[in-house]
């Protein structure tokens, strides 16, 4: 496995054991604001994994489609990131 999925995979799990350190402060009636703290880091680590995948689909998926110089797999791969890109709004 790559080292970037490996890095992936070793953000994930932090955020999974965030998450589980969330709903530990709200069974325990936490202050709000700090609850609402801890989910806007879980957020924020959510966006870095997410434009790493990007990152690595540009660099290998979409190169790969422009390599081809076949238009409808570049369209259908540009496609496909600006469909993302728009539902992280």
């Amino acid at each position: 496995m790559p080292s970037k999925h490996e890095a992936q995979l070793k953000r994930l799990n932090r955020i999974e054991g965030q998450v589980r350190g969330i709903r530990k402060m709200i069974e325990e009636g936490r202050y709000c604001v700090d609850v609402a703290q801890q989910i806007k880091a879980i957020r924020s680590a959510l966006k870095e994994v997410g434009l790493s995948v990007l990152d690595g689909h540009l660099r290998t998926c979409v190169a790969d489609a422009v390599r081809s110089r076949k238009q409808n797999q570049i369209d259908e791969k540009i496609g496909e990131v600006v469909t993302l890109v728009r539902s992280w709004e």
